[in-house]
Parts: C-alpha cells; sequence; structure tokens
C-alpha cells in the first residue's frame, strides 16, 4: 500500500492487458519495490477491469484507473463496475477527468459530488488535470491529483497550482500529486516516445495547447532511454513536484518487453 497514500512508484499499462501478461508482471512488479499498478481506460477496453487483475495478482499493492473520462463514463456505471468487480475501496484509485466536453470543470465538479455519493466508502477519486483552473479545482475538492504529460518544470508549475487551491478551499494540507512519466527503453526506445506523444498532440486541441506552452520538441516529453540505466536518474528529476510517479510504460504488451521497462524504472531499494 502506498504510505501516507502519497509515497512511492507505480507502473502503468494500457489497459486490456491480457490476464497471463498481468499474472506474470504484478508479482515482478511488486518484487522491484513499486506499490501501486495502473492502467488508463479508452473506448476498446475497461481500464477498472485491468486493475481488477492486478489486484488479484498482487494483492500487497494499491491499483488506479487513470483516467476514466466523464464525458463516456457516468457515475452510476463506474460505481456498478467497482461493485461488479469487487474491487477493494482502500486499495483503489479511482482517476476521473473531464473528457472532450466543452465545459470541464463543471463537469468535473458535478462528477466529483456524484462519484462520492455513489461509490463505497473509503474509495479515492483522483482528478486529471493539466491547465491552472483543473489544478486549483483538483487541489481544493480531490483525493488526489494525476498530471499528465509533464516535464519536469511543468509539473513544478501545476504543484503550485494545486497547493494554491487547496489553500484557497480551506484545507491543512495538498492532496497527493499523481502523474505518468512514459518511458521507453532500449535501441527504440526514442521511435517509441515520439509515436505516442506524437498521438497526443493531434488528438484534441486542449493537448494541442498544453504541449505548446512546454515548448519542447515532439518525442522530448518522457523518457527515452537507449541504456535503461540512464532510466532512474532521468525520473529523478520529476521527483520533487511529483509524490507518486507512475511510469507509464512504452514497451510491446508481453510480460518481458514491459517488466524490462519495470526493472529499469524501479524505486531505489
Amino acid at each position: 500500500m502506498v504510505d501516507d497514500r502519497r509515497g512511492g512508484r507505480g507502473f502503468g499499462v494500457a489497459a486490456g492487458l491480457e490476464a497471463d501478461v498481468v499474472r506474470a508482471l504484478a508479482p515482478r512488479c511488486a518484487a522491484d519495490g513499486y506499490r501501486s499498478l495502473w492502467s488508463n481506460d479508452h473506448p476498446m477496453a475497461s481500464g477498472l477491469e485491468t486493475v481488477a487483475e492486478f489486484a488479484a495478482a498482487a494483492p500487497a499493492l494499491d491499483v488506479g484507473v487513470a483516467v476514466m473520462p466523464l464525458d463516456r463514463h457516468q457515475p452510476d456505471g463506474i460505481a456498478a463496475a467497482v461493485a461488479r468487480l469487487e474491487l477493494d475501496p482502500s486499495r483503489l484509485w479511482l482517476g476521473i477527468g473531464a473528457g472532450f466536453t466543452d465545459r470541464p470543470l463543471g463537469v468535473v465538479r458535478e462528477g466529483l459530488a456524484a462519484l462520492r455519493s455513489v461509490l463505497p466508502e473509503g474509495t479515492s477519486v483522483i482528478v486529471a488535470a493539466m491547465g491552472p483552473k483543473m489544478c486549483a479545482l483538483a487541489g481544493g475538492q480531490a483525493d488526489g491529483v494525476f498530471l499528465n504529460w509533464m516535464t519536469p518544470e511543468r509539473a513544478a508549475w501545476a504543484r503550485e497550482r494545486v497547493t494554491d487551491g487547496a489553500r484557497e478551499a480551506g484545507r491543512e494540507s495538498p492532496p497527493p500529486i499523481f502523474g505518468y512519466v512514459r518511458v521507453a527503453v532500449g535501441p527504440d526506445a526514442a521511435d517509441r516516445l515520439l509515436k505516442e506523444e506524437s498521438f497526443y498532440r493531434e488528438l484534441h486541441p486542449g493537448y494541442k495547447r498544453h504541449f505548446a506552452t512546454l515548448g519542447r520538441e515532439p518525442g522530448s516529453v518522457g523518457i527515452a532511454a537507449a541504456d535503461p540505466a540512464q532510466v532512474r536518474a532521468e525520473l529523478a528529476r520529476y521527483e520533487p513536484a511529483i509524490d507518486h510517479i507512475v511510469v507509464r510504460a512504452l514497451a510491446h504488451a508481453d510480460a518481458d518487453s514491459l517488466a524490462a521497462v519495470a526493472d529499469a524504472a524501479a524505486p531505489e531499494a
């Protein structure tokens, strides 16, 4: 479990990972020192289904979905899936995002309230945030904040906005900050990061604005390491701003490929 629901490191995959791969990967991540296992959620596969497999295969670790967009998922449906899959609320980080709605702040604010009325007590709801208003909203109201596609410098900027939001809401301390850091290793690492990042750069105007704000060349937001020994030093640059880094593996969907990334990015013993 995550000490104080903050520290440690997580490992993340794409939703829909085959069950045999999960059963091989989850114990490996536990042995490597990871404290949580994560999945995204996309129209072709359920993130909750994937983390349910993780929860069964690594019962000592937290699990999380980052994130379920509220333009595709209704709170009642999310709660029903959590119950059907028998996910332990004390181990679950449920991430939500605005999706591609034209009123993101309202949708997230309403979604948070609705989810808290239908989810089991103890479930932690975290909010995906990139811009200043969503960071402030998450800091003031959510159980955690999930950052995505950040440089270390931009993550530090987001942390300040989260802290401001918590202070304005009268919270004693800001909620924990999580964040995906894409990691690819091996001779094709740069190509993998470029392919993933290029997809998101064109996905939606909000992402286009975000990447423009970063001012970074395509294929440079994340870690692409031909030598796996480079990964830990690069991840360390994110640690001042992100309480719980989630290593988002860019690899083939097989146990060996994913484990290679997990081993390279594992926390120091």
